[in-house]
């Protein structure tokens, strides 16, 4: 049986740290403690849970530097953009401190009674299963605004970002929250199985692949439990023959490159009508040959290696299939350990895997089309649902398109991003529910009828 957890730096292959893992009994232990701390932490008005937010963000900030290095170290971001992780943070964190109290305000309802209306109250311990590619973005948009709510959380984390994940809960110790408020549980699926069986667990957030997605559904779905689940993605970006190309190819690139292509919501598929076509793959060509890469130690890097050799060799053999189907390398396609070159492939059909599954590294498909109505419905002939972009100067027209993309987004003239204002989540095979914003706040929220006769 397993009993511990090595990381190791991506880029060079080194050991990090080793961790014992969580033996049964101590996961009870955590399990009692935030029963326990659920008691007091629900009653507590919202402005006294919301002002440990504050020390929250202060203790992000206070510690930008180190936490950055760690994001880096354990996943192989580029440390320009494990900063801005960081910094996102704060300002999710700066959102729900301005929100909070009447996102969780009573909504009063004209009825025949004296008084009716809509109260939120906290379920109880919140179980969130999290991913490598933000290790602390991807915790925090969830945790913020379900502790704030008033529950408590419970944080299983992927194993090769063990370190970020014991450091966010000394993050909220040392914010003040309540000990058992926030934990870390260095364990593995089968204790998460475990854990979902658990009277004391009251619902789960995963943010991961369809197979963990379908697996903890399953689970939730047996012990009658909420779900909410942020899945993989497979996001088109359509560029219509009238796109200002100068003006938003770095955009562009970036949707695709931003985190060494290692996002849910990258740019996978683009979808080119034919008119532009030529300038799109010159343009697109050069930007993506500018790319620095290097340690991702050094400030000027802007693309590295991936987290982990194995997800590395998983794109090569993505990539080596949808060639033997016919497509055509037009940059890249070399493999160097965990490193990936950046990767333009042209020729690219509906039947190639790099059209039809989610390719988590730095490999744009490039797909040309005849018009603007095949370019939409290309870009929906897939099973994912989190996201489509388009670009295009009419974007009057565009937005006529809105009801057509069955994803959780459709953006204009930008990339699909997340932002704390904002609601976020998919469908189809990418998940359902919602995070951030006040759908993110009433995720975990029992929405309660309280109605009043004299």
């Amino acid at each position: 049986m397993k009993t511990s957890i090595k990381t190791y730096h991506p880029f060079n292959g080194n050991h990090l740290e080793t961790y014992t893992m969580d033996s049964e009994s101590k996961l009870k232990e955590k399990l009692k403690l935030a029963d326990s701390t659920f008691k007091t932490w629900k009653q507590l008005e919202i402005k006294t849970r919301v002002a440990l937010m504050q020390n929250l963000a202060n203790e992000l900030h206070q510690n930008k530097t180190e936490l950055s290095l760690l994001i880096t170290k354990e996943m192989g971001k580029p440390i320009a953009e494990s900063r801005a992780e960081i910094e996102k943070c704060i300002y999710l964190i700066d959102f729900y401190i301005q929100n909070s109290d009447h996102f969780l305000q009573d909504d009063i309802i004209a009825t025949e009674a004296h008084e009716s209306f809509i109260s939120y109250d906290p379920l109880g311990c919140i179980l969130a299963v999290m991913p490598w590619n933000y290790p602390f973005w991807q915790v925090f948009r969830f945790a913020v605004p379900t502790l704030a709510a008033g529950n408590v959380a419970l944080l299983k984390h992927a194993s090769n970002v063990t370190g970020c994940a014991i450091a966010i809960e000394k993050l909220f110790l040392n914010a003040k929250f309540p000990k058992g408020c926030f934990q870390t549980l260095v364990t593995d699926h089968e204790g998460i199985e475990k854990l979902m069986s658990n009277d004391i667990v009251k619902a789960v957030s995963l943010t991961g692949s369809e197979k963990a997605g379908r697996k903890i559904a399953e689970l939730a779905g047996k012990n009658l439990k909420p779900s909410l689940l942020e899945l993989g993605g497979n996001n088109a970006c359509i560029v219509l023959k009238d796109a200002d190309l100068d003006r938003h190819i770095e955009t562009i690139v970036k949707a695709r490159m931003q985190n060494s292509g290692q996002s849910c919501i990258a740019a996978k598929r683009f979808i080119v009508v034919e008119d532009i076509y030529d300038d799109f793959i010159e343009k697109f060509t050069s930007k993506v040959k500018a790319l620095n890469y290097g340690n991702p130690l050094e400030d000027d890097t802007t693309i590295s290696c991936l987290a982990r050799e194995d997800l590395a060799e998983t794109l090569e053999k993505q990539v080596q299939r949808s060639i033997d189907l016919g497509a055509k390398v037009t940059l890249g396609n070399t493999r160097d350990g965990a490193y990936f070159q950046p990767t333009i492939l042209t020729n690219v059909t509906a039947e190639m895997p790099v059209f039809k599954e989610e390719t988590f590294g730095p490999v744009a498909a490039i797909i040309k089309v005849q018009s603007e109505d095949e370019a939409y419905t290309m870009a929906s002939k897939y099973k994912f649902g989190l996201g489509t972009m388009v670009f295009t100067s009419d974007y009057d027209a565009a937005l006529q398109r809105t009801s057509e993309i069955e994803d959780g987004a459709f953006f204009i003239n930008e990339m699909v991003k997340s932002d704390p204002r904002l609601p976020f989540g998919g469908t189809k095979i990418s998940g359902y529910g919602r995070e951030l914003s006040k759908e993110g706040m009433l995720a975990f929220v029992n929405r309660k009828t309280v109605y009043i006769n004299k």
